[in-house]
């Protein structure tokens, strides 16, 4: 059976949102206890805890900016928690076994099976388990509305839209056909211009690339926020136990006991609380492009161009993590400061031509 055939059968099942939400909130709940577990069976309770406070503190800012963004892409709340809810729990609960098991499998049948599972492997797993949460929210869910008469009747999410135009290059049928059967988000849907004397075309509009970075980078916010809660209180768990260690043999402790909690803490949270907003972000970009272009090429290549960058980026980052200090400084120098500083402007740019397209207020 095609695959699009597959997605109507799934579009003309999906008939209760009530309970399609409910399954939701309780896979996220169960996902969520579960990576609790599995942190703490790596930290202890008092690094569990030390780790859930030290990656709080970083969390305000990033989800700051992404709220700033998101007053331009207006994405809607219940999506926004969905998207943290699931880098949160769901998305760390997969990576986190998943990468175990490429680890222990890579390591067994290769001599550089470690380099090759963080730099490889885990950028694999964790950027497409973090895009996960984009292709849920674009599931063809159905809704119940109350007709007029005032019985209750189901109805498509999908509203009446302008068709997509046939593009110069090619017919309807260039585009992908997998598109069709995608949940119409609001936020997410072409802007047909149609100046006179031309062609009218479907083109990406400011607000669905900003709606794109803001989807991904919340996702990402949740993944990080877990994933530096179990690296922070490891680091504190073995910096205790090293405390330990010397007061056992008669030094006496000192500040420099946590030293590898403070390197963490300040490479995770202060040098580099953007990193995994900025790769996932990628992958929300080109999803979006997809989306709405209405130009066959871009339709097709943007959501894979967008998901490889990511991983390329997320691979690059970690191998900076082995090359030593000076190694680090450099690839954070030459690729991370200059890839989110390209990130920031295409942001604000879209925030700025979001505000400028806006009605103004009646006084």
């Amino acid at each position: 059976m095609p695959l699009y055939s597959r997605l109507d059968a799934l579009h003309r099942s999906l008939r209760y949102p009530a309970l399609s939400s409910a399954l939701a909130a309780f896979a996220l709940a169960g996902s969520g206890v579960l990576i609790i577990r599995l942190v703490q069976r790596q930290t202890g309770t008092t690094g569990l805890l030390v780790g859930l406070g030290l990656a709080l503190l970083p969390l305000p800012f990033v989800l700051g900016a992404v709220a700033w963004l998101n007053q331009a892409a207006r994405v809607p709340l219940r999506h926004a928690l969905f998207c943290l809810a699931w880098g949160a729990c769901a998305a760390t609960t997969f990576a986190l076994l998943a990468n175990g098991w490429a680890s222990d499998f890579l390591v067994a049948h290769s001599a550089r099976g470690e380099t090759l599972g963080a730099e490889f492997a885990t950028p694999l797993i964790e950027e497409l388990s973090k895009g996960a949460a984009i292709l849920l929210l674009l599931l063809p869910i159905r809704r119940r509305r109350r007709c007029p008469t005032g019985h209750d009747c189901t109805l498509l999410a999908r509203q009446p839209s302008a068709p997509v135009p046939r593009p110069r290059s090619g017919g309807p049928r260039g585009l992908p056909r997998i598109r069709r059967h995608l949940r119409p988000l609001p936020y997410l849907r072409p802007a047909v211009p149609r100046p006179a004397g031309s062609r009218p075309r479907a083109r990406s509009s400011p607000r669905t690339l900003a709606a794109g970075l803001v989807l991904g980078a919340i996702t990402a916010c949740g993944f990080a926020f877990t994933e530096n809660a179990l690296y922070l209180g490891r680091a504190f768990t073995d910096d205790q136990q090293s405390r330990l260690d010397s007061i056992g043999l008669g030094e006496p402790p000192t500040l420099r006991d946590f030293d590898s909690t403070v390197h963490t803490f300040v490479l995770r949270a202060l040098l580099s609380p953007f990193a995994h907003p900025l790769f996932t972000a990628l992958t929300g970009l080109g999803v979006a492009v997809t989306l709405t272009t209405g130009r066959r090429w871009l339709a097709r290549a943007a959501a894979p161009a967008g998901l490889v960058m990511a991983i390329g980026l997320h691979g690059v980052w970690n191998a900076a993590a082995g090359l030593g200090t000076d190694g680090f400084l450099l690839i954070y120098g030459l690729v991370m400061v200059p890839a989110f500083a390209t990130l920031v402007c295409f942001a604000v740019w879209a925030h700025a031509r979001r505000s400028r397209q806006l009605p103004a207020s009646p006084r």
